[in-house]
């Protein structure tokens, strides 16, 4: 084996020496947070409390039916096993950038004919040639190309989780949603039916009087009237609630079907009062956000992998193995190696490479822009919130009010038509009146209960598995053991001896 001169191993050494020393450098701009302007409190919260207490938020309800739905839509839908196939993408892109940092190493063979081999020139005979060897293949992260790219598909995983995480809130929003409003639509049914009940059985009388000359066929007729308009109502009801039902079933990830519930809708709770808690903890509660801040980071990572690919590479390569003329014996033949050193650059390409710097710096700026946008509807999504909850409670008790109202006029038209006091003009408004007033009130009702999820949902919601609420449950038993052990003492000097009290540092 042919031994390296003094100024071959010093060229080499020189070469490794520079290329790992400009390895440190990385290209591209630090990332610097985004801070969007915001204020201090929200408009419509009226506990002003400094903190959000993090909870499985839908049990609340105390709904057996509705946490079943919501644990079962957790496991089985589709669009949530989307998304955690690609998170498991985007850790496998990590890794498939994170192997850029290590060598290549590959296995070659090669069978050569002939009086002439690339190996040894003209033979002056015909021979065969036989190599086998191994090949290695390093380039130097010199201007830190492979760095960005592990740091993007790092950024881009951190997003698909809390990308992940925003599917399963809005999920949980979709199957609470649509279960009140499947319990509204049973409501109304039972209305509409109980109003058909009445409305024929009232019709019933009617034409009993009209046969008996008591009253005129106007009256027969209003009261057919009345009883059409109540009697096809209830298929319409039919119809919705199906479609409500279907919608569940998809959500919770199986075929159409139909739905079980717990509670009617006039039994479900109330929630307690909700602290949204400050604007600034908004953005770390957002899943939505943290998604768009990292999608943000990985973008702004892309600068430095475009800057990088304008700038010359450095490799590495060698090769080992044993060149042979009989494959029968190829021990007989000779260890063959080599190893060299490569640099390639871009000279010329029409700022073809600039270009893309600019755009990945474009791009960049839409991600921060996309971000702000977030936040801010973040902000926006909290206060529609309040203000819901606020707004509907006064409209369902106003509602309430006029269906008690509407219900006892209808009995009273009804009792003074009866004694022939009043015309039947008085029964038909106060009937009308008071189904619409009690089919408005299931309304009311849902949309009340709805805001109150449309506010967790806008704070960011709160446990999602089993794991989670186990691991906030530890982390705030640790905290309150950290706070116990926190003793402190007084200084004073004019105090006989120090007596322990918690309190604020001095």
């Amino acid at each position: 084996m042919r031994k390296l001169s003094f100024y071959q191993v010093s060229g080499w050494l020189l070469f490794i020496a520079i290329s790992t020393g400009m390895s440190s450098c990385m290209l591209g701009p630090k990332y610097e947070k985004v801070e969007v302007a915001h204020k201090n409190y929200f408009r419509f919260d009226t506990l002003k409390v400094d903190s959000t207490t993090v909870i499985d938020w839908w049990m609340l309800f105390d709904d057996p039916v509705l946490d079943t739905l919501v644990k079962t839509a957790l496991n089985e839908n589709q669009d949530v096993r989307q998304a955690a196939s690609r998170v498991m993408q985007a850790r496998a892109v990590v890794g498939f950038h994170n192997a850029d940092f290590g060598p290549k190493i590959d296995v070659q063979g090669v069978y050569n004919t002939g009086n002439f081999n690339q190996f040894n020139g003209p033979t002056g005979s015909e021979q065969d040639i036989f190599l086998g060897a191994g090949a290695l293949s390093y380039e130097l992260d010199v201007w830190g190309k492979y760095r960005r790219l592990s740091q993007s598909a790092r950024e881009e995983l951190l997003a698909s989780q809390y990308g992940m995480r925003a599917i399963q809130i809005e999920l949980i929003t979709s199957v609470i949603e649509n279960y009140f409003l499947l319990l509204d639509y049973r409501e109304r049914y039972r209305v509409s039916v109980n109003t058909l009940q009445l409305r024929e059985d009232y019709l019933d009388i009617i034409n009993a009087r009209f046969d008996k000359g008591i009253i005129p066929q106007i009256d027969v007729n209003q009261a057919e009237i009345q009883y059409a308009i109540a009697l096809a109502s209830v298929p319409q009801y039919r119809r919705l609630m199906a479609n409500a039902e279907n919608a569940l079933s998809i959500l919770i990830g199986r075929a159409p079907d139909g739905i079980i519930v717990g509670k009617e809708l006039m039994e479900q709770v109330t929630p307690p009062a909700i602290p949204s808690g400050l604007p600034s903890t908004l953005v770390d509660r957002r899943p939505d956000v943290a998604e768009a801040e990292h999608k943000l980071i990985a973008q702004n990572a892309q600068i430095g992998v475009a800057q990088a690919e304008r700038f010359p590479s450095f490799g590495l390569t060698g090769i080992l193995g044993g060149i042979s003329t009989d494959l029968t014996n190829v021990s007989a033949g000779s260890l063959v190696w080599s190893a060299g050193g490569s640099l390639v650059g871009p000279l010329f390409y029409w700022n073809k490479n600039l270009r893309k710097v600019d755009v990945e710096k474009e791009k960049t700026v839409q991600a921060k822009l996309e971000y702000e946008k977030t936040v801010l509807n973040a902000f926006r999504e909290v206060e529609d919130a309040l203000m819901s909850i606020e707004t509907y409670r006064d409209e369902l008790k106003a509602t309430k009010l006029q269906v008690d109202a509407a219900v006892n006029a209808r009995n009273l038209s009804q009792n003074r038509y009866d004694q022939g006091v009043t015309s039947y003009l008085e029964v038909l408004e106060s009937q009308r009146q008071s189904f619409e007033a009690e089919l408005r009130y299931a309304q009311k009702k849902n949309e009340y209960l709805t805001s109150y999820v449309l506010l967790y949902k806008a704070l960011g919601g709160g446990w999602i598995s089993e794991q989670e609420k186990k691991a906030a449950e530890e982390k705030a038993k640790a905290e309150e053991e950290q706070k116990e052990q926190e003793v402190y003492y007084d200084e004073n000097p004019n105090d006989m001896e120090n007596i322990p009290y918690r309190g604020f540092r001095k």
